[in-house]
Parts: structure tokens; C-alpha cells; sequence
């Protein structure tokens, strides 16, 4: 597949969200690692009456930091990029909102999860609006303004997947090259050789390293972080065990358990949960880690995809739309105490919806098994099993399991 758009031209997934929270709300906080396209997003999107203002910009962090009541004054609506380079504002914002509710007033972007942030005594709670972006989707890099075909199939009665999926203008291409371009634009839309990502990739980690990082802890030992960083890079998919992590880098276990938190702030790292019917219960499991951008995991890991990062994939996807919806939606993976696994499991509406990806272009019925048994467990809570694989055919491989291209549904 050929991308052959401008990053500047591509509509984005949270466009809708973002203008009808910047309808209500005082206050509208995008976050999303660096480089997503924040800045892009709010420059195209909202009108040319408000006002911009980067803390990237040395002045206006100082302004921030010393007069922040006149860096918020004026009538005019204020976008203020970069905000976790100073969370002391937010508490300006609170005391400006209070005084004038207009809807609109403030547009807050960062490359950081502010509710994360031990920095940020401020929440914004009533006040602001929360929305992510991540990197881009498969289909957002193909012009579409959306992720995978969750809804639809949400949405559609079992009966009516098989139609639903075989059919339509979908296009094939190589999940590896997918997850080595990964879903940042610049890489993803711009650059068209292997050796022009690594250069991108390698300035990305090394800005966040030198800067980005400093930003939410002072980490004098680098190189540490970075190690740790690749043998996370080296865990896609696995359940995660901070002692035997640290074990392996030469690391205490609270410094792993510290570090690991501020690469999930930065939206580099995922941390996904496991399913319980008992929600307190998946919070004490060890959740599964991934990585918030395929690219850059298989950049600092130096190995080749495999069918973790093909799972990586769809829950790049998954998040993504996730975020973008007003409905929550949970996200999590299955597992029991023998060893039986289902990637993902879809928590909506009181319904189950348990989704299992394998690297295969032959799916075979030994591949359901794990599927069946989620299903058996939660009954009539649990949708029909989706199959997702690397081949071309849409199948019921049992009465109760699809299995489809990953194509047809990301």
C-alpha cells in the first residue's frame, strides 16, 4: 500500500470529538505523545480568531510562570500548546474559567497525561474536557477520519458479520510494514525508506530522553532508562513482572516500577488490564504491556515484527477508538489460571466482545479453542468470537468464531 497524502491534508479520528467539546466545555485538554500531531490538529481545525501560544517558547513559559493572569487575559479564545512544560498554569486556567465559563475559552494540548502527572495538583474537574491523541490509524493514513470497524460491528447482529466484513473496498497490505512505519506521521506519511525511519525514530528517542523526559522527572541516568526501555521494547504482549524486568537490566524494582509509570504518562507505553467480572480484581492482576507506537518499539527492540507486535497493531487501533468515543468503552485480555488466553476483550453495553489475533494467513479450528472457552464462561454476556489473521478468507471456523483478515477490520 502506497500512502501517498500529506500529514497537513488527512483528517483525524478525535476531529468531530474535539470541535463538540470545544462546543461545551470551558476548557478542551488534548494529550498525546509528542509528535501525533497535536499542533497540526489544533491549527487546522480551530478557527483563526484564537489566539496560540507554545511553552515550548522560553518567553511564554516565563510568562506562565511569572504573569500567568496576563498570558490567559484577553476576550479572544486561547490555544496554549505544550502545557506539561508548565503544570503550574492550570491552576491560573482554573481561577480564568471560574470567572468566565464561555465554551471554547481554552484549548490545552501536551505530550503528557496530565491526570498522570504527580506535578499537577489540578484536574480541571467540571471545568475541561479530556481527549487523546494517538498515533495515527491504518485508516486515518489512508485519508479515512476513523479507526477499525468496531462500531459496525458493535453494532450488527452476529448473523450479519460475515456480510459485513467480506465485503467492501478494503486494502491488503503487509501488517510488517505497518508495524515497522508504525502510526506517528511523519514516518508513517513522509519518509519511504527503512534507513530515512531509522534516522527519525532514533532523533524521536533521543529528544525524549534529553527533554521530553526531563520534564516529568529529573532522571540523571540515561542510559539505565534507555536499556529499560528496550527490554520493555523486547515484552510486547507479555504479562508484566517489574522484578524479573529490573532483574534483567540491573535495576531495583522501585526504580522499574517509577520509570515504567513515566513512559506511560508519556503515552509510550500501554499497560492493558485483565478481564475480571469483579472490576477490583483487574487492578490487582499484572496487565499486559505494549507500546503506543509500533515504529518506535521495533526500533529501540532491533528485531524483526512478529505476531505480538501484529497484536500491538489492533490495540493501536482499539485505544484509539477507544478515546475518540463519548460512550466508555473498557478495553482489557483474558486469562485464567492454566494458561488460557484471549488477546482482547471488548467491554461495552453489558456486553463481551473477545477478540484473538494470530499471525497465521490459515487459521485452523485448534486456533478457536481459547475463544470457546471465554465464551462458555461468560454465556450469554459474550458475543461471538472475532478472529483476526493474516490471510484473505472470512470464516465461521465454528458457529460461534469468525475468523477475518486483520485488514478487513483495522
Amino acid at each position: 500500500m502506497n500512502i501517498i497524502h500529506s500529514m497537513k491534508t488527512l483528517p483525524r479520528l478525535v476531529d468531530d470529538a474535539l470541535a463538540a467539546r470545544l462546543r461545551v466545555m470551558p476548557a478542551v485538554v488534548l494529550t498525546g505523545a509528542r509528535q501525533t500531531g497535536k499542533s497540526t490538529l489544533v491549527e487546522q481545525l480551530v478557527p483563526g480568531d484564537r489566539r496560540y501560544r507554545s511553552l515550548d517558547d522560553f518567553d511564554v513559559r516565563d510568562a506562565a510562570r511569572r504573569h500567568p493572569e496576563t498570558l490567559l487575559g484577553g476576550k479572544d479564545p486561547l490555544t496554549l500548546d505544550e502545557v506539561q512544560r508548565e503544570p503550574g498554569l492550570l491552576t491560573a486556567v482554573k481561577r480564568a474559567i471560574d470567572r468566565d465559563r464561555r465554551p471554547g475559552r481554552f484549548l490545552l494540548t501536551g505530550s503528557a497525561n496530565l491526570l498522570l502527572m504527580r506535578q499537577v495538583s489540578e484536574s480541571l474537574a467540571g471545568r475541561a474536557s479530556y481527549l487523546t491523541l494517538w498515533p495515527m490509524t491504518r485508516r486515518e493514513q489512508l485519508g479515512l477520519a476513523c479507526a477499525g470497524r468496531w462500531d459496525d460491528l458493535l453494532a450488527a447482529p452476529e448473523g450479519e458479520w460475515h456480510d459485513l466484513l467480506a465485503t467492501g473496498d478494503d486494502l491488503d497490505e503487509d501488517w510488517r510494514a505497518l508495524a515497522l512505519r508504525g502510526g506517528f506521521p511523519t514516518p508513517a506519511l513522509e519518509l519511504t525508506t527503512p534507513a530515512e525511519r531509522a534516522i527519525w525514530f532514533d532523533g524521536y528517542v533521543r529528544t525524549y530522553l534529553e527533554r521530553d523526559l526531563q520534564d516529568l522527572a529529573s532522571i540523571s541516568a540515561l542510559p539505565d532508562f534507555r536499556r529499560l526501555m528496550q527490554a520493555a521494547c523486547l515484552r510486547v504482549g507479555q504479562l508484566l513482572n517489574q522484578t524479573e524486568l529490573g532483574r534483567d537490566v540491573g535495576l531495583p524494582q522501585p526504580t522499574v516500577h517509577r520509570w515504567l509509570n513515566l513512559l506511560e504518562t508519556s503515552y509510550l507505553l500501554v499497560r492493558l488490564p485483565a478481564y475480571a467480572v469483579n472490576r477490583s480484581k483487574r487492578l490487582i492482576k499484572s496487565p499486559r504491556i505494549f507500546w503506543g507506537d509500533t515504529g518506535v518499539a521495533l526500533h529501540l527492540g532491533g528485531t524483526p515484527p512478529e505476531g505480538a507486535h501484529l497484536e500491538n497493531l489492533v490495540l493501536n487501533d482499539l485505544i484509539a477508538w477507544r478515546d475518540a468515543r463519548v460512550d466508555r468503552v473498557e478495553l482489557a485480555y483474558w486469562r485464567t489460571t492454566i494458561g488460557e488466553e484471549v488477546d482482547f476483550v471488548i467491554e461495552t453495553g453489558g456486553k463481551l466482545l473477545p477478540i484473538e489475533v494470530k499471525a497465521t494467513s490459515q487459521p485452523r479450528l485448534a486456533d478457536c479453542a481459547h475463544l470457546r472457552t471465554f465464551r462458555q464462561e461468560y454465556g450469554r454476556k459474550a458475543r461471538a468470537g472475532l478472529l483476526l489473521h493474516t490471510g484473505r478468507t472470512v470464516e465461521w471456523l465454528t458457529p460461534d468464531v469468525l475468523a477475518v483478515p486483520w485488514w478487513r477490520v483495522l
